[in-house]
């Protein structure tokens, strides 16, 4: 439990990275659940964390559904960085514009300014030629909202994936380069 608290505590206050944190107790146990039970009655129940901080953690007793969470997670997310004041995801693919208007509005709670915008990798990412391929998410986050950052890559993950032709273009070309 302590371990528990602590990293979610890291990540909720920035200083590690969103990544998936699955509660798994044996099938059937209530460890968790009593847990988690306390988190939302006295810790959210009472404001003492956001409501969005419950979207940080999961709960089950199923193996299989603890491995589901790990693979959602980063079904299209892959990982995210700093870059002078903005936070870059890097995706495995990105929102076609009418996904990224909708993410807008849904998450414009957590924009210190302006939107969230698609982006190719920035100037300050070409150390890590590795990771060139991947489709960015830039955005001025508010460093606060940790739990609805969460919420955020959920939905990224839940886009669904652009079909492409057998070059591996999507259908349709290329998206049009937002830096244009």
């Amino acid at each position: 439990m302590d371990e528990t608290f602590e990293i979610l505590t890291l990540i909720q206050t920035g200083k590690s990275s969103v990544v998936p944190v699955v509660c798994l107790d044996r099938p059937g146990g209530d460890f968790w659940r009593g847990w988690d039970a306390y988190v939302r009655n006295s810790l959210s129940g009472r404001g003492l964390i956001s409501p969005s901080d419950l979207a940080l953690y999961r709960v089950t007793d199923s193996l299989q559904d603890a491995v589901q969470e790990v693979r959602d997670f980063y079904r299209n997310y892959h990982s995210s960085r700093y870059v002078e004041d903005r936070l870059v995801l890097r995706l495995h693919h990105a929102p076609d514009m009418e996904a990224l208007e909708r993410l807008n509005e849904a998450f414009r709670d957590i924009l210190v300014e302006g939107r969230l915008e698609v982006s190719r990798p920035l100037p300050a990412e070409a150390n890590e030629p590795a990771l060139a391929h991947l489709d960015r998410l830039a955005l001025h986050f508010n460093r606060r909202d940790v739990g609805r950052l969460r919420l955020l890559i959920d939905a990224l993950n839940r886009l669904p994936v652009p079909a492409t032709t057998a070059s591996g273009i999507p259908e349709g070309g290329p998206p049009p380069d937002p830096l244009l």
